[in-house]
């Protein structure tokens, strides 16, 4: 009898696949990432296509389509990472090779760790030790206002962190189901969470003739027009700001508390770029010190997360994923489902939570490493100063584009015209107008952007998003030859 069930099952033909595009789950396919989308798939493909010896215009491809520090040839800060050999290979700390500061900064570390190796799980939050230097950098950063470790996650980079916050907010259905509301252009892991988690996205938009400012009158259209369809419980900002630059000023950071405090929108608040400020005049103040200083009721009341990570700054160390969030105001229940849901992950990377320690935690002024540490610091932050200024005069001395002062982070988001022939060819390949244009430009000239349609923009305008972190001999031809094919570009579909 089995075996006729069998042979009545070959009979059938092949097995149907359990999981296929029509069976799986539907919000994973409305996910998109344009950062590491279509076009970056190509230049890859590209990249193979050079090795194998096939003729281009170009003999390279540069991938300025993401903010990979190293990646573009940044050197690593030589203290973290002499502190992070010696946590991971113990034996050197008998080597003449290292400072003595590093060395004790190693042992300090490997003492905090499970069988003082970096090896070993830690608990779900993070080392006790590292959340503690964590909270003593913030009460710095913040002239003193107090910071509890209790309320601070390591984290696996800020974006974990970040996704962990929504997911504790995304809740209801239908007309109640979550509004998050994000700027527009944005960074695209906000909308590709909300699509994962089938939270509703409500955008608003920054102010482009204002370089990039955010507009409380905005926000409140926004909340307004939500509130048809969805429940906004909750308002990102990102300072400084990706893909845009910008900085925002106190004024501005007290309106958008006040504003959130009225609208009762718990406050995300992607401040990754902190260290990034290069515009005179413009400084970072982070939202748990103003919001702090305004007192009551805002001070006690107002539900914050804040998040930071190691992967940009003057660090650049992505690859390790090292991050934290501190949540202020957080209902306490809500904080013990957080270390919960953090808990299933079991912990973020060991040696990211380490490197993290160095970067809350550099070098003193009597420390033998600190001369070096603050030289490679300022060296950097000078140079992405220097390649903020030129990436904004040289594209804006191309006719047919325009960039905002890139105020801080490190990318410029050049508004580009595109003749309308180019709009009606992309249109009949299928594709937003910007991304039809930045296709062509890496084929002609190995240069990897990512298109605006990708981050958001303003129906009928045209941007692409660019990192300001080659080296400075690579950043002003690849500037030229960008503004170049523009100009060619405008001139074939004019």
């Amino acid at each position: 009898m089995a075996q006729r069930a069998g042979e009545q099952r070959q009979a059938r033909g092949p097995k149907e696949k359990v999981l296929t595009l029509d069976s799986m789950n539907p919000c994973v396919q409305r996910v998109e990432y344009a950062v590491r989308g279509p076009i970056v798939a190509r230049a890859l493909e590209l990249e193979q296509e050079l090795l194998q010896g096939v003729k281009k215009p170009f003999s390279e491809v540069v991938r300025a389509n993401i903010g990979d520090a190293q990646a573009m040839g940044q050197k690593p800060i030589t203290f973290l990472r002499q502190v992070l050999a010696l946590c991971i290979n113990p034996n050197l700390l008998h080597s003449a090779d290292f400072p003595a500061d590093a060395k004790t900064r190693a042992e300090r570390i490997l003492q905090a760790c499970g069988g003082h190796s970096l090896g070993a799980y830690s608990i779900s939050s993070g080392i006790q030790l590292i959340r503690e230097d964590v909270a003593r950098y913030i009460q710095s950063r913040d002239g003193g206002i107090p910071a509890d470790p209790s309320n601070i996650f390591l984290s696996t980079g800020a974006s974990d962190a970040i996704v962990t916050v929504l997911k504790l907010l995304v809740a209801g259905e239908g007309r109640t189901r979550t509004g998050v509301l994000i700027p527009i252009p944005q960074y695209p892991l906000y909308s590709a969470a909300l699509a994962e988690l089938d939270a509703v996205q409500v955008d608003y938009y920054l102010d482009e003739e204002r370089a990039w400012a955010l507009d409380v009158a905005e926000l409140r259209r926004a909340v307004r027009q939500a509130r048809d369809h969805c429940c906004p419980r909750a308002l990102c900002v990102i300072n400084p700001g990706n893909p845009t630059g910008q900085v925002q000023t106190r004024e501005c950071i007290e309106a958008v508390i006040r504003f959130a405090f009225e609208e009762r929108l718990f406050l995300l608040a992607d401040e990754v770029y902190q260290d990034n400020v290069y515009a005179e005049g413009s400084q970072f103040h982070s939202f748990k010190k103003v919001l702090k200083e305004m007192g009551s009721p805002y001070s006690e009341q107002q539900e914050l997360a804040s998040f930071h990570s190691a992967s940009k700054g003057y660090m650049g160390e992505c690859g390790f994923r090292g991050g934290y969030v501190e949540v202020v105001n957080m209902d306490p229940a809500v904080k013990q489902q957080m270390l919960k849901l953090v808990s299933v992950r079991l912990c973020p990377p060991v040696p990211g939570q380490a490197l993290l320690d160095m970067v809350v935690n550099p070098p003193a002024p009597s420390d033998p490493s600190f001369a070096q540490f603050q030289a490679e610091r300022q060296t950097v932050l000078a140079e992405l100063a220097a390649k903020a200024k030129l990436t904004e005069q040289v594209f804006n001395a191309a006719p047919g584009i325009h960039c905002n002062p890139v105020q801080g982070a490190m990318y410029s988001f050049p508004r580009v015209e595109l003749p309308p022939r180019a709009v009606r060819r992309a249109q009949e390949l299928g594709m937003a107008p910007d991304m039809f244009f930045c296709l062509r430009l890496l084929e002609e000239t190995g240069i990897c952007v990512v298109p605006g349609s990708g981050f958001g923009q303003r129906e009928g305008t045209y941007h692409f998003r660019m990192t300001i972190l080659p080296p400075m001999e690579k950043l002003r031809p690849l500037l030229e030859k960008l503004s170049h094919f523009h100009a060619k570009f405008t001139q074939e579909y004019s």
